[in-house]
């Protein structure tokens, strides 16, 4: 028997979460990340992002350019479309609200195709292009901010979650490093600079995801190093940088916080989607409208109107095509 009711009291909504679980693993799940960095201080990537996606800056350029690449990755049947948006130049103009330009253009551009593509027809298979979050990273080589940090993070906190890298972490010792975070972090609050903060564990939350949270915060500003050159080190293969006095590991926690920035990424990407969606595009969203002289909460009828029109409009060329074809069964066989 299949056992209807069998449990006195049970309905079964109690079930609803795995059914939205295995509609969103149906589905999939889409991410863009967008790295922005001083390209004079070396590339800013190769992260060895999350499932080993790795992006570099093949040359540097005079003029920002904006280079997205995307993978559709499986791992355990849970599909990720993840885009990777490279900014190679940036840092490099004369004039660095150049820089600005182009990269707040191209984020916009993605509000706006969003934008255009939830209030169309057939809004049931729109990908989501819209950057979820910036790895802005930050020169080792200075006692904190530069003037272009500043400008840029202010200009960008209100469109894309920010989280702060310090670049190249193995030119410091372990209490420079120290210094440089906290001087980091006392002159983005000086200047009233948002970025994105982690949200607190929930109180049913076990131990050991509250610590993993408590330690992420404590380490922003991440400060990591990059390599794709393998090394041996005793018996194993691993990814570092080779020096006189030794080795140092890209993925090891006590040498440098990459793989800390990684599990915030893959740990907080629902989080980092819905301040995206709630915060960044609904801000945009409202500000668009507003130019177009629309009320907001008019937007849903306006794309009532819009589909009834069309639909109007589908009936009437029906319709002509029906007295056409009717026209053309009641002519004479002999006329011309």
């Amino acid at each position: 028997t299949l056992g209807w009711g069998e449990k006195a009291g049970y309905v079964g909504f109690a079930n609803l979460p795995n059914q939205v679980h295995r509609k969103s693993v149906k589905k999939g799940f889409e991410f863009t990340l967008m790295v922005v960095g001083n390209l004079v201080m070396g590339p800013a990537t190769p992260l060895n992002l999350p499932y080993f996606l790795r992006i570099w800056s093949q040359k540097i350029e005079r003029t920002v350019q904006i280079e997205a690449s995307t993978v559709e990755i499986e791992e355990r049947g849970v599909k990720l479309r993840l885009t990777v948006v490279d900014t190679p130049g940036y840092g490099d103009a004369i004039n660095s609200q150049d820089c600005f330009k182009t990269i707040i253009h191209y984020i916009d551009n993605q509000f706006e195709r969003y934008l255009h593509d939830e209030s169309g027809l057939n809004r049931r298979h729109i990908i989501d292009n819209r950057v979820h979050c910036c790895f802005y990273f930050i020169s080792p080589f200075g006692h904190g901010l530069k003037p272009l940090d500043v400008e840029f993070m202010k200009a960008l906190h209100g469109k894309v979650n920010i989280v702060p890298v310090i670049a190249k972490a193995d030119t410091l010792t372990l209490k420079e490093r120290d210094r440089l975070k906290r001087r980091v972090l006392d002159e983005i609050a000086e200047h009233g600079i948002r970025i994105y903060q982690l949200p607190d564990a929930d109180s049913d939350e076990d131990e050991e995801f509250k610590e993993q949270t408590r330690v992420l915060k404590a380490s922003i500003p991440f400060a990591v190093i990059g390599s794709n050159q393998l090394i041996e080190v005793k018996g194993k293969k691993i990814r570092g940088r080779l020096y006189p006095w030794g080795v140092v590991e890209v993925e090891n926690p006590e040498h440098n916080d990459f793989l800390k920035l990684r599990t915030m990424l893959v740990t907080h990407m629902q989080d980092l989607q819905e301040v995206t969606q709630d915060l960044h595009y609904e801000n945009f969203r409202s500000e668009r409208l507003k130019r177009t002289g629309k009320p907001v909460e008019e937007e849903v009828l306006d794309k009532d109107m819009i589909l009834q029109q069309k639909e109007a409009e589908l009936r009437r060329m029906q319709e002509m095509i029906a007295q056409m074809q009717a026209q053309m069964r009641m002519k004479p066989s002999g006329e011309e």
